[in-house]
């Protein structure tokens, strides 16, 4: 099936993963150099003033919803 399959527009890849956080971290480091990258010109953005509102509060938020930490 690879041999048949692997072609220049659709080529397969093999990553080693004894290690798997290293094989995922090489793998998206393998997949980001396919990607032809320059960069793009970007005008400058121009904000305007923020907007405060004197009568806005804001509530405290529900325990519930925090992520909790696991490290």
């Amino acid at each position: 099936m690879l041999e048949r399959t692997h072609i220049p527009e659709a080529p397969w890849w093999v990553v080693h993963a004894v290690d798997k956080k290293k094989a995922r971290l090489n793998c998206i480091a393998h997949l980001l150099q396919q990607i032809p990258y320059e960069n793009v010109p970007k005008p400058e953005i121009i904000l305007p003033e923020r907007m405060r509102n004197a009568d806005y509060h804001r509530t405290p938020v529900p325990q519930e919803m925090y992520v909790p930490e696991i490290y």
